[in-house]
């Protein structure tokens, strides 16, 4: 279908439809992914099996609840292709997040699925305000991370410029900006306060730079984080939401004339909403955790996947398609380092496997300068030798295993044994520190 003009937009005609054709559309491409999935996943047509469901089964949208939810542990145990429902030459791009024992979460990629994601991150900046000929500074890491390319793709998609600097070197960022004078840049939240302390640092008034549009995703963020950010560089900051098990971002972002939530792009992604604790769902405004399912993705159709997101479903504004409100947690213990996802059994391996470090520590997280940061505080070993040269070899050799296999710089300091408090029952292995908005 070709595109229809709203204002000054050009938009998708799904983004307008009715909910019965978007639920139509929807119901046609869950049909074609359930059996993607069960005719080339084994893991899927396992799990369907276990609980007696079949593609066929799906005689309604409501039918998807019969089948089983999907997990980043599922995706670990079929490390590393496992997943993929094409033959891997198929496959033209990977992704993968971080993972410690050598089994990170792989998600494919075919031609089709490059394109379909390019569409939906233009679709993104498009809502978000961007038009063609903007500049569009992309300050998302690059590489196995899905941030840094899935903003280039779809930005050039749209027909923008685009300055791919990466994350890192705020020097650099701020003269960039300064010199290339870009509409418009995709990057953390709390990193986009960093680049506005290096602005000031300059003696520069981040309000006086030419951005217009922030999209800023990949942790969470909360409206104290956006009024700030808005009213240091006099822009429009907006929620970009994604994840990599999905396609990357571009599952949802707002939409400049209201910054209301994330619209989700319902014609790709089927929502759920469910009780954290049961996994039932649950109606639509109702808060839970969101659950996704895959409607277009051939290289890796997902199923059920749980986000571990909380969140809820409202009604569409701005688009004919559902919001979700912004996601500000999340049902697990994940933690979320300058974009990176941290888990404490992976803290927890690296210090098991340091032979002077005892499995006694604690992570402590706190904001400096905008930015959360993390600690890891972990008694030795007994035996192992505690004078201050020792704690100090213990301490940069688990910072540097951190770095290398999570991909996040943290301050490691060895205490004294006995200084841990000792927990009857579960640990408490997180001690946020940061301020509550």
């Amino acid at each position: 279908m070709a595109a229809i003009h709203q204002g000054a937009r050009m938009l998708d005609p799904i983004e307008v439809a009715s909910r019965d054709e978007i639920a139509a559309l929807q119901f046609t491409r869950l049909q074609a992914t359930l059996r993607r999935a069960w005719d080339n996943v084994a893991h899927y047509r396992a799990a369907f099996e276990r609980v007696g469901a079949h593609p066929d089964d799906l005689r309604s949208l409501e039918d998807l609840r019969k089948f089983p939810f999907t997990s980043k542990d599922d995706l670990r145990a079929n490390y590393p292709f496992g997943m993929f429902a094409v033959p891997r030459e198929q496959v033209v791009r990977v992704h993968a997040s971080s993972g410690t024992t050598g089994k990170p979460t792989v998600v494919g990629y075919t031609r089709n699925d490059v394109d379909t994601w390019a569409d939906l991150m233009a679709r993104s900046i498009r809502a978000a305000g961007g038009r063609p000929g903007d500049i569009v500074h992309v300050a998302y890491g690059y590489g196995l991370f899905t941030g840094g390319l899935g903003a280039h793709y779809g930005a050039e998609r749209l027909g923008c410029t685009v300055v791919p600097i990466s994350g890192g070197q705020t020097a650099r960022q701020v003269q960039l900006i300064t010199d290339f004078r870009p509409d418009i840049i995709l990057v953390t939240p709390s990193y986009m306060l960093a680049i506005g302390d290096e602005f000031e640092r300059q003696g520069i008034d981040p309000r006086s730079c030419s951005l217009r549009i922030g999209l800023h995703g990949a942790e969470p963020w909360t409206a104290a984080m956006r009024r700030e950010i808005e009213a240091r560089f006099a822009m429009d900051a907006l929620d970009l939401y994604g994840l990599s098990e999905l396609i990357g971002p571009g599952v949802a972002c707002e939409c400049v004339e209201t910054k209301d939530g994330p619209h989700l792009w319902e014609d790709h992604f089927y929502p759920e909403v469910v009780d954290p604790a049961t996994g039932e769902p649950v109606p639509d405004g109702e808060p839970g955790e969101l659950v996704l399912t895959s409607l277009t993705k051939e290289a890796m159709p997902v199923i059920r996947y749980r986000t571990r997101d909380l969140t809820r479903l409202l009604p569409g504004t701005a688009r004919s398609m559902r919001r979700i409100e912004k996601v500000t947690g999340r049902s697990d213990d994940m933690l979320i380092i300058r974009g990176v996802n941290v888990f404490p059994s992976q803290i927890e391996e690296l210090v098991l496997r340091e032979p002077g470090l005892s499995p006694h520590y604690v992570l402590e997280v706190y904001r400096r300068d905008h930015l959360d940061s993390m600690a890891v505080v972990v008694e030795p070993r007994a035996g192992a030798g505690s004078d201050d040269a020792a704690r100090k070899t213990h301490a940069a050799n688990l910072a540097h295993a951190i770095k290398a296999y999570i991909g996040v710089s943290v301050q490691v300091r060895v205490a004294v044994p006995g200084e841990i408090e000792r927990s009857v029952g579960k640990a408490q292995r997180i001690v946020d520190m940061r301020p509550k908005d």
